[in-house]
């Protein structure tokens, strides 16, 4: 395969052909000059005023224990975690999402571990005040069925 690959010669208006060992370099590149939006819905989504409050509305509202926000912001804002010198306004508040939300999601992820790999071993005998599954026999509620 790597046999196959041939170099790819570009010409400059200063001088005569250079070659280069990558095959898809040029300097007229299409994703170049495309437009970057701080949003995945592109031109249809918001403009970058807008994108930059949006974006710290979700970052602030995911401490009010809403943390699936950040994830939203992250999601929401791709394209200014994937581009990281574009929108330098906006990036700081979906790069904190996003590590609020992994820090979230370990605690999460932890914290149920715990319970479903410990359970009454871990905890002994107060096991029985920590579990909800109980709840109906503690208050007297399951003899009137």
């Amino acid at each position: 395969m790597e046999g196959s690959q041939t170099n790819s010669t570009t010409t400059s208006a200063a001088g005569p052909a250079t070659t280069t060992g990558n095959p898809n370099s040029s300097s007229n590149s299409i994703l170049s000059s495309a437009p970057v939006w701080p949003t995945v819905d592109g031109p249809l989504g918001l403009s970058e005023d807008e994108s930059l409050s949006y974006a710290r509305r979700f970052y602030k509202f995911g401490f009010a224990l809403l943390p699936w926000l950040w994830a939203v912001n992250c999601f929401y804002f791709w394209p200014v975690l994937r581009h990281s010198r574009a929108f330098p306004r906006i990036r700081p508040y979906v790069v904190r999402s996003a590590a609020g939300f992994s820090v979230f999601t370990f605690l999460l992820c932890s914290w149920a571990l715990t319970f479903a790999i410990g359970g009454e071993e871990l905890f002994g005998p107060v096991w029985d005040k920590l579990v909800m599954y109980n709840v109906a026999d503690r208050l007297g509620l399951t003899g009137w069925v």
